[in-house]
Parts: structure tokens; sequence; C-alpha cells
């Protein structure tokens, strides 16, 4: 992936619904990361936070259906990295999840993407009844 990009301008990608797509994520925060000089300090949220959601959209949203895209799209300005995923599946109801961390929860192989996305980004919010998530990132302390 050879993305060349000015970072004022937003850019975008679109994959197929695969599981295996998922690997396209660390290369596209590579690629933001050097191409907008952003820290080593932030890589690990933004790496984590982003794979959520595009795991998320993959297998919740899209269901695996690789004839469904996920659309990520990306801007960083003003010291602000903010991170789009999309999917095309029925949505969810982000405001009703049920927390991880309590017992009755926590040896659940799944559950934890949005708390983790909640806890990596600065802001982070639900479009189009949770087919969409816009993922926000300040880069400076």
């Amino acid at each position: 992936m050879n993305l060349n990009f000015e970072m004022l301008q937003e850019q975008k990608l679109s994959f197929a619904s695969s599981p295996e797509n998922i690997t396209l994520v660390e290369k596209l925060v590579n690629e933001i990361c050097a191409n907008s000089s952003i820290s080593e300090d932030y890589y690990g949220n933004i790496l984590v936070a982003l794979t959520e959601a595009v795991n998320n959209a993959i297998t919740h949203g899209n269901k695996l259906d690789a004839s469904k895209p996920v659309d990520v799209s990306w801007t960083s300005e003003n010291d602000k990295l903010k991170v789009t995923v999309s999917d095309h599946g029925p949505g969810f109801d982000y405001n009703n999840l049920p927390d991880p961390t309590n017992p009755e929860n926590l040896e659940k192989p799944n559950g934890r993407g949005v708390f983790l996305m909640r806890n990596l980004a600065d802001n982070i919010e639900f479009f189009d009844e949770g087919r969409t998530v816009q993922l926000e990132f300040n880069l400076k302390a």
C-alpha cells in the first residue's frame, strides 16, 4: 500500500469484508503516522482502536459478506486525526451495550471492541444507526 497524500485532504480506502483485510489496518496506520509525523506515543491507541472498528465493521456490520465493502476515511489537521469507518450492515444500538468489565462478561470472547475504542480514542461518535463510527485522536499532549 502506498498512500501519497496531504493530510489536510480527506483520504479514503475501501476493501471487501474479509477477515484477512484487517491486516490493511496496520499498513494504513503506519502510512498515516509516517506521512503526518504522528509520534509513537499515539501509534498503539490508533492501531488498536482502528483495528477494533474495522473488525466490527467486517464481522458484525457486514457479517463477513465480502460483497459488502468497509469504507475508511481519514484527515489530520490542527493536531487531530479523525478516522471514519463505515459498513453496509443493519446498524446496532451503540448506546445499550453490555459492559465488558462486569463479572458476567469477563470471559466472553467478544464484546470489548466499542469499549476499547471509547477508551483509546479521545472522542468517538456513531452515525447512520451505528453503521459509521468516527474516531478522533488528539495528537498533542
